[in-house]
């Protein structure tokens, strides 16, 4: 992934949802239904990206990614939130509420 795309992606009013993952992380596949569930509750409230730390490895850790999944949120090129591990519907939820009330 570029920079700069990257960075013109998360530059935006809407939150953007990055999801750090691997093909060969079991807890990955774990949080891929929460994560589907999320996408379908937030609809375009919230863009989402996943990025596979295996084809983007640079990238990766440029952004300190140290294990995943990780998630982080970005609203308007700035990072509010980044966490390590499987995450609740609801702490995402509260995630993108605390920085975009409806």
């Amino acid at each position: 992934m570029s920079k700069i795309s990257f960075q013109e992606l998360i530059n935006g009013e809407k939150p953007v949802l990055v999801d750090f993952t691997a093909t060969w992380c079991g807890p990955c596949q774990t949080f891929l239904p929460i994560l589907q569930e999320f996408k379908d509750e937030m609809k375009d409230r919230v863009r989402i990206i996943k990025i596979d730390i295996d084809k983007n490895q640079a990238f990766a850790q440029e952004l300190g990614i140290r294990g995943v999944p990780t998630v982080q949120l970005y609203q308007n090129g700035e990072l509010k939130w980044s966490a390590s591990g499987v995450q609740t519907l609801a702490t995402l939820r509260e995630q993108v509420d605390a920085i975009s009330p409806n």
